[in-house]
């Protein structure tokens, strides 16, 4: 798969089914909204909305990476972490040089309490509670909208 050109649904199992995929851990944060179950999306570096992802730290479990990525990004103050991911996706990480290389995402799921509007990427990113069913159409990741959609 070295011509990676959509993303797809790697499955509960997370299994990464290229070996020459990087991986990064992601936080699928959702709660209660008045209308049934909202997410919370932010906006990349590239205008597309997405779910607070990065790399896997030292020193961290997946799934607490997975939590600051949530607090960096989004400003998750409050929220329960799974301690296994709920799915995951093989995406296209795209570098600032331009390069690109396959990614595979472990998403892990934060049911949040609160959050905050201070926090470390306030300024760089917009983010927004969404319905379920309108995060799925609005994120470009088929495979998180796959994921998404296992859930709806």
């Amino acid at each position: 798969m070295s011509n990676l050109d959509r993303s797809f649904w790697t499955g509960r199992e997370v299994r990464v089914p290229d070996p020459t995929a990087i991986l990064q851990v992601g936080a699928l944060c959702l709660r209660d909204g008045k209308h049934g179950t909202e997410v919370l999306l932010v906006k990349s570096s590239r205008g597309r909305w997405i779910i607070p992802k990065g790399w896997p730290m030292d020193g961290h479990t997946d799934a607490q990476a997975a939590k600051v990525e949530a607090w960096e990004e989004a400003g998750l103050n409050k929220g329960k972490v799974g301690k296994a991911p709920i799915g995951g996706y093989l995406t296209v990480k795209r570098f600032d040089d331009g390069s690109t290389q396959p990614c595979h995402v472990s998403v892990f799921r934060v049911d949040v309490k609160s959050t905050t509007n201070t926090y470390p990427e306030a300024q760089l990113r917009k983010r927004k509670w969404m319905k379920l069913k309108k995060a799925i159409k609005k994120v470009d990741d088929l495979g998180l909208a796959a994921l998404m959609k296992s859930l709806a």
